[in-house]
């Protein structure tokens, strides 16, 4: 019988964002149930903040950790997470984002000798780099390199999706037993009322429809592509809400039907939109498109990582390709169709209730966890 279980969960940082929402409820769902969890993590960078409910949690700082890569400071890092693991003495290390898993999993072998025991390493893959515009050429084959290396020192992989964890299984990336794929859980958000979304965000015309996108504001993401296609739909008001390297460049760029807001809580800006638009080149398992789906949004995306384990293509949005005129399209068809809007809506937000569960995410888990220690040894 497995008891007092303890997993320590690494990552680079708890920007504003997914990843962070996505570790937080784990860390609670964990704790809540048994299985005691902590986290460590690095620091956000100047263009981001920390997600708002890490003030909530209790975090161990990794003071040295940044998301650039810093080789002096990089070696730092390292040594500082052998120290806090060799205090906290873990059954099992699960970390999170490359860079986490890289300087922790490539010295496992030291930890293990430190501790005088043996730990399960798990890594979890909320999306991955192969496709980041930031990325190309020799740094995604370094990257493939690399993670198809640390996987191998690897107990368990897990993803928050079957299309990234196909990937993994293209790319010859697989640890010692079968990767497992465990959706997020993602809860309905306390949302502020309509008239007040209206109002904080000054709208005057407020028979127009408004479209959302909501993300970090780089390559990755895209946000440019927002740009050309408010250009093309005079008709229609977009907000770009997030901060990122392009913040300043999309400010400048933006059409008069177009407002960059910069970082805002998803609670109150949400109200706001008719419509919930994403432009990535890459994702995992976009927490905020299910958000937005749990509020009654239809979401217009593109065919990227596993939004189409979000989507449900022409019932809850539209799934399209990495082209502005397809993205176009959906956008018009939902914009000049009301009770489109509301039957998608409605479809979406009953869909992400089921497919994204508190429960099944904290039990898969568990269970996980638990097999690692009772079985693997």
């Amino acid at each position: 019988m497995v008891t007092n279980l303890l997993v320590l969960h690494i990552i680079a940082r708890m920007n504003f964002g997914g990843t962070a929402k996505y570790l937080i409820a784990l860390n609670n769902g964990l704790n809540n149930s048994g299985i005691n969890s902590l986290i460590a993590s690095g620091s956000v960078q100047k263009d981001e903040i920390d997600d708002p409910d890490v003030d909530q949690s209790s975090i161990i700082r990794i003071k040295s950790m940044g998301r650039k890569i810093s080789f002096l400071a990089d070696i730092k890092t390292g040594k500082e997470i052998k120290e806090i693991i060799a205090n906290i003495s873990p059954d099992i290390i699960n970390t999170h984002t490359f860079k986490a898993g890289l300087l922790t999993r490539c010295q496992r072998n030291r930890i293990e000798n430190s501790l005088g025991k043996k730990v399960k390493f798990v890594h979890t893959f909320h999306g991955h780099l192969f496709e980041d515009p930031e990325f190309r050429g020799f740094k995604s084959s370094m990257i493939k390199f690399i993670e198809k290396k640390l996987a191998r020192n690897t107990d368990q992989l897990i993803t928050v999706g079957e299309k990234v964890k196909s990937d993994l299984i293209k790319y010859d990336i697989q640890g010692q037993y079968e990767t497992k794929s465990i959706p997020p859980t993602v809860r309905p958000l306390q949302l502020a009322t309509k008239n007040f979304a209206l109002k904080k965000y000054s709208v005057k015309e407020k028979n127009r429809i408004r479209v959302l996108w909501m993300a970090r504001v780089t390559g990755v993401k895209n946000p440019n592509r927002v740009i050309h296609i408010a250009r093309e739909l005079p008709e229609v008001d977009f907000y770009i809400a997030g901060g990122g390297d392009l913040f300043d460049d999309l400010v400048k760029l933006a059409p008069k039907n177009l407002k960059v807001v910069g970082w805002q809580d998803p609670r109150k800006i949400l109200p706001l939109a008719d419509i919930f638009l994403s432009t990535s080149e890459n994702e995992g398992m976009p927490i905020a498109l299910i958000e937005a789906q749990l509020a009654k949004i239809p979401v217009v995306a593109t065919n990227v990582g596993s939004v189409s384990e979000v989507i449900i293509h022409n019932k809850t949005g539209f799934i399209c390709g990495k082209s502005n005129h397809e993205l176009i399209i959906a956008i018009k068809k939902l914009a000049e169709n009301k009770t489109l809007r509301i039957k998608f809506g409605q479809n979406a937000r009953s869909y992400a209730i089921k497919n994204f569960s508190e429960k099944k995410f904290i039990l898969a888990h568990k269970k996980l966890y638990k097999d690692l220690v009772k079985n693997y040894k």
